[in-house]
């Protein structure tokens, strides 16, 4: 597969808005030295009051989760967009494949709103609709499609949630990894999971109890994604090689520096980490998980966290009686998820009540049909 120059769009001259995310807003959006910034966001939430519903993902920055109705992991706030059918408007602080998934899930009468739509996720960008479908194609002249269950992570594309429906799969998140592949290989004898490698494969492993071999990574940029025959067929898990850029930093590395730094810490890490730093830490779970276990340990115990630093630096200030600490020495935020700020959050807000519906994220509704399904099939594990 080849690219000319003529393919590609320059930044603020093309017209694809799925390449071109939040490179402007229409209307004006305050200054984040604007010294009535939080009074304005007061003002324009309490205007709105039961019209409007904040989610904000636990990534978000302070100045967000202020202002957040319901904070969560992707699970939880997909659940909780299901369940709220009365609000008028559900202003999404996260990231775009979150807030396509929230439109999908509400009514159509509701509108579901990005305050940035630069929020974008590189994970969900690692797997397009015509690389998985020429995937499948590829599975289904090895004769092995018939035998395969999709199961993806929640960090994808409306595109991919419709293929994984389509073809009798389900979505799942952090929280739910293993009970979906419980559920996909009670129908079949393959995974295919995208487009995190790195939780298929600890799900897998650390969790159902399959080995490493019975793993084989696809490279959508290769032919027959760069496996022979042979692996194809013998494998159980088909994982797509794709990543989160914040949680592969992490390091066997991070991991014995922090433990020679800190005696008696205990190193609780994201699944979307590396297989090395999984196996190597002491404890392992969702963004959920990880708040849940530090916010109940004991006085006095020590924690390096290893997950996105806005949630680790939240759970210290909230957690003064305990030692926690960032794993890596490396600042790390999520840099597309911190696109959602409070200026852009006050935008939104004060448009929607001056009569100027911006940013609503809309799913093609051939695209939302068996999206739905997936999500449905996840959302009843």
């Amino acid at each position: 597969m080849s690219f000319s120059l003529s393919d590609l769009l320059v930044l603020g001259q093309g017209t694809d808005l799925a390449s071109e995310r939040g490179v402007s807003c229409s209307g004006e959006l305050p200054a984040a030295s604007d010294p009535t910034l939080v009074e304005r966001a007061i003002a324009a939430r309490a205007t709105l009051g039961d019209r409007a519903l904040i989610l904000g993902h636990h990534y978000q920055r302070d100045e967000v989760i202020r202002f957040a109705d319901i904070t969560g992991d992707s699970f939880k706030l997909a659940q909780a967009a299901a369940e709220q059918s009365s609000a008028e408007f559900i202003f999404f602080c996260g990231v775009h494949f979150m807030a396509e998934s929230a439109d999908i899930l509400t009514t159509e009468k509701q509108r579901v709103i990005l305050p940035d739509l630069a929020a974008g996720c590189s994970m969900a960008d690692m797997a397009t609709a015509n690389q998985v479908d020429q995937c499948w194609k590829d599975l289904e002249k090895l004769g092995v499609a018939s035998r395969t269950t999709p199961v993806t992570y929640m960090n994808s594309s409306a595109a991919i949630k419709s293929f994984t429906g389509e073809h009798g799969g389900t979505i799942c998140t952090s929280s739910n990894a293993q009970k979906s592949l419980e559920w996909a290989f009670a129908k079949s004898e393959k995974v295919l999971f995208m487009p995190d490698q790195h939780l298929g494969r600890n799900t897998a492993v650390l969790s159902l109890g399959l080995s490493l071999e019975d793993c084989v990574l696809w490279n959508p940029w290769k032919p027959m994604g760069g496996l022979t025959e042979d692996q194809i067929h013998g494998a159980k898990m088909i994982l797509w090689r794709g990543h989160c850029s914040v949680h592969g930093r992490f390091s066997l590395d991070s991991i014995h520096e922090v433990r020679a730094r800190i005696p008696g810490v205990q190193v609780i890490v994201h699944p979307e980490c590396q297989y090395e730093v999984v196996s190597a830490a002491d404890v392992v779970g969702s963004t959920e998980k990880i708040i849940q276990i530090v916010s109940q340990s004991a006085p006095g115990s020590k924690w390096a966290v290893g997950t996105e630093l806005n949630l680790v630096s939240r759970l210290a200030a909230n957690n003064p009686d305990k030692e926690v600490v960032f794993l890596d020495k490396t600042v790390c935020y999520c840099s597309t998820m911190n696109r959602i700020d409070l200026p852009h959050l006050v935008w939104s807000m004060e448009s929607i009540i001056a009569g100027h519906i911006v940013n609503k994220i809309k799913v093609d509704p051939r695209v939302a049909k068996y999206a739905k399904l997936a999500l449905e099939q996840m959302l009843a594990l």
